[in-house]
């Protein structure tokens, strides 16, 4: 019972949330309210669009760089496979060259890991911006229409 008293509670405060929320304009005297939230709402559209186009932009960039890191990651486990099957067969000289070839192959291994996390950072900033950014353009849609509807009703003195 008292998991459902929450519930209701909860839901009650995020329907005030939403409404309190989304201002609506109903007057003319709301009008310089609406222009003053309706140019912010353009010039975050206009933030976005541009921080969502240079995220677009630098993706081929870290595509490139994560495939780059990657094939070199592999040439240094291949490589360190090589040396570590020459010190099966070797002294104790053999064995540090394959000890150092190992550790670099790690290394490697961790940028090219690094660079496919960059790749994955990049793809989700560019959701998270889309995101926002139809968030915003909905929003200066429901004004143009509040605008609309208010210069339609007739003017009443």
């Amino acid at each position: 019972m008292k998991s459902k008293i929450y519930v209701v509670c909860f839901l009650t405060l995020m329907a005030t949330g939403f409404t309190t929320y989304a201002q609506v304009y109903k007057t003319a005297s709301d009008t310089a309210k609406l222009n003053k939230e309706f140019i912010e709402v353009s010039n975050d559209i206009a933030d976005l669009t541009a921080k969502l186009t240079i995220a677009q932009n630098n993706k081929p960039g870290y595509q490139s760089k994560a495939t780059a890191a990657e094939s070199t990651a592999k040439d240094a486990a291949e490589t360190s496979s090589a040396q570590a099957d020459k010190a099966t067969q070797g002294g104790v000289k053999e064995a540090k060259k394959a000890k150092r070839k190992s550790k670099k192959a790690y290394r490697k291994a961790k940028g090219a890991q690094s660079a496919d996390n960059d790749v994955s950072n990049q793809d989700d900033k560019i959701a998270s911006l889309t995101g926002e950014l139809a968030k915003k353009q909905e929003r200066l849609a429901q004004l143009t229409e509040m605008r609309a509807s208010i210069n339609a009703k007739p003017i009443q003195q």
